[in-house]
C-alpha cells in the first residue's frame, strides 16, 4: 500500500503527508519558494520566539514573510513561558498561517538554556499546559515537534505524545535522536514507532535521517507513522518529496544530473536575488551553494569560488561557466 496520501490535521487537509520542517537559518522565503515547486504537503517558516512575537520585533516578523502561493504554510514558535503561549499563537493565526507548531526539539544551547526547545523535554507537563493555551486561543491546527528524550536515561517521547494528545494538539513530530545526541549518530526510528503505538487520535510524524527517497519509504514502513517531516534532507534537495513519492510508487530512483543541479542552483539563486539586498544575497549563496554541491565530486573549485565571490554577478558567472558537462551524475536525488 502506498503510504503517501493526504493528511488531515483537524479541519485542515494537507495534499500530502510529506512535510518540510522549519529550519533555523535555512527555511527562509527563497527556500520556501524553491521547495514549493516540488509540492510537499506543508512547508514551515523558520522558528520564531514567543516573546519576540509578543514584543512585535520587526526582525521576527520578517522571518514570517510568505506569499499566498506558499499555502498551506506553517509557523513554529519556541518558548517556555506559559503567559506568552496564547498571544503568540493568536498572532500566528492572525498573520494567516494554516498551522502553528510548538518547538520542543531544538537542541541548541542558547535555546535550551531557559528551558525552551528540547529543554522542555525535562518538563512534559509544561508542554501540555502551553499546548492547551495555544489550542484554546486559535482555530487553526496546533502541532508540536519533540525529540525522543533529553538523553538515553530520559526517553519520554511516548509520554509526551499522550500529553500532547490530551492537550488538543492534532499532530506530533518525533525526531529519533535525544537532545544530548544533537545531530550525532543515527536516528532511532524505534522511538517513533513507540509513539505511534502510544497515540490514539493524534497524528505522528517521523523525523530524522531522511536524506533520500528510499529512507523516506523505509521510515514509513518501520514506524507506521502518519507522515514524514523532512529536515536537513531538503537542503540542496528541494525535490526530496517527489523522490519519496517515486519510491512509494515502486519507481526507479532518479539520478541528479549535472544539468539538474545547475538548473536548481540558478533558480534558487534567482529567488534569493529577488528577495535579498546584494550583500545579503552573496552571503546566502555561500550557504545555498554548499547545500547543492557539498557531496558532489568535482565541484570543489566551484564551491570555493562561490565562497570567495563578492557580487551576485560573479556568483552567476561562476555557476554558468563551470564545466558541468564534464561532471558525472552527481548524486542520487
Amino acid at each position: 500500500m502506498n503510504p503517501i496520501k493526504p493528511l488531515k490535521l483537524g479541519s485542515l487537509t494537507l495534499p500530502s503527508n510529506i512535510i518540510y520542517s522549519p529550519l533555523a537559518g535555512c527555511s527562509d522565503y527563497p527556500f520556501r519558494q524553491m521547495v514549493k515547486l516540488y509540492h510537499p504537503g506543508l512547508v514551515y517558516c523558520e522558528m520564531v520566539k514567543m516573546d519576540a512575537l509578543v514584543r512585535h520585533e520587526p526582525n521576527t516578523f520578517h522571518l514570517l514573510d510568505y506569499d499566498p502561493s506558499m499555502h498551506p504554510i506553517g509557523a513554529q514558535i519556541c518558548g517556555s513561558k506559559l503567559e506568552y503561549a496564547a498571544e503568540s499563537a493568536k498572532i500566528i493565526e492572525d498573520l494567516g498561517f494554516d498551522v502553528v507548531d510548538l518547538n520542543c526539539g531544538c537542541p541548541v544551547d542558547k535555546v535550551t538554556k531557559d528551558g525552551s526547545g528540547s529543554g522542555m523535554l525535562k518538563t512534559p507537563d509544561l508542554i501540555g499546559e502551553i499546548l492547551r493555551k495555544m489550542v484554546d486561543a486559535v482555530s487553526i491546527p496546533v502541532t508540536v515537534k519533540i525529540r525522543a528524550g533529553w538523553d538515553e536515561g530520559m526517553i519520554n517521547a511516548p509520554q509526551i505524545t499522550k500529553i500532547a494528545e490530551d492537550a488538543g494538539a492534532v499532530a506530533i513530530a518525533i525526531h529519533g535522536r535525544t537532545r544530548v545526541q544533537k545531530y550525532r549518530g543515527d536516528a532511532n526510528w524505534d522511538y517513533i514507532r513507540d509513539c505511534v503505538e502510544a497515540s490514539k487520535t493524534i497524528k505522528v510524524l517521523g523525523n530524522g535521517d531522511v536524506f533520500d527517497g528510499q529512507a523516506g519509504l523505509s521510515l514509513f514502513e518501520h514506524t507506521g507513522c502518519d507522515g514524514i517531516l523532512v529536515s536537513r534532507g531538503s537542503m540542496g534537495k528541494p525535490w526530496i518529496a517527489e523522490d519519496i513519492e517515486r519510491f512509494a510508487r515502486g519507481e526507479e530512483e532518479r539520478i541528479a544530473t549535472p544539468t539538474m543541479i545547475r538548473s536548481a542552483l540558478l533558480k534558487h539563486m534567482k529567488f534569493i536575488q529577488a528577495y535579498q539586498v546584494e550583500k545579503r544575497a552573496v552571503i546566502d549563496m555561500r550557504r545555498v551553494g554548499c547545500w547543492y554541491l557539498r557531496s558532489q565530486k568535482g565541484t570543489k573549485k566551484l564551491r570555493e569560488g562561490i565562497n570567495r565571490a563578492q557580487s551576485m554577478s560573479e556568483v552567476d558567472a561562476l555557476i554558468r561557466n563551470f564545466d558541468w558537462e564534464e561532471q558525472p551524475a552527481l548524486c542520487h536525488s
